[in-house]
């Protein structure tokens, strides 16, 4: 039986309670989506949060609500979610590339687009080139995760392509592995 959650923990001024309360969050939206979907105008409003982590929080839980979207809610949430591809705050970047990733497969619909606006990425200012070198590590992740829908988009592969030489080892490393899991998908349909 799923631990009943109380919202309010959310605002609590015990650091304790509030994370607690939002790793709990977390863990329901990955495992049951539907149980949290009631409550996603509450997780839309948190999305304005002047608290990052609360913010960061409501992203992941709306991108797993996407699931379970009967009413389109999220829908509506999808160009906010691409405003913060381009805010400069590596984190808040990292975490909407995770949530449009989950809409994407959610919502096959919205594919083509959320590519478009997660290929972006590689050109947006950040912090440092590192940091930039991160998002685009998340962008070939996400991508990863529905790769079999990719194998013809000639972007796609352009951009992964050119990340296999990315100065940051760990991104071109994932660069070469989803390049070789296209490439083997490719080869399959063939």
């Amino acid at each position: 039986m799923e631990e009943k959650i109380n919202l309010d923990d959310l605002s609590s001024k015990d650091p304790g309670v509030k994370f607690g309360c939002a790793k709990k969050l977390l863990s329901i939206a990955r495992n049951n989506p539907s149980s949290l979907y009631l409550d996603i105008d509450f997780f839309i409003k948190i999305l304005d949060s002047g608290n990052h982590i609360l913010k960061w929080t409501a992203i992941d839980i709306i991108g797993n609500l996407s699931r379970v979207d009967k009413d389109n809610k999220v829908d509506k949430l999808i160009r906010k979610m691409y405003g913060y591809l381009n805010s400069g705050e590596l984190i808040t970047v990292n975490h909407a590339i995770s949530a449009l990733s989950d809409i994407a497969l959610a919502k096959p619909e919205y594919q083509d687009d959320i590519i478009s606006e997660l290929l972006k990425v590689e050109h947006y200012s950040y912090p440092t080139d590192e940091c930039r070198n991160i998002a685009i590590g998340k962008v070939i992740l996400a991508f990863g995760n529905y790769s079999d829908k990719l194998v013809n988009n000639k972007e796609v592969i352009a951009f992964v392509s050119r990340q296999t030489k990315n100065r940051r080892s760990a991104t071109a490393k994932k660069a070469e592995q989803l390049l070789k899991k296209l490439n083997r998908t490719s080869e399959n349909k063939h």
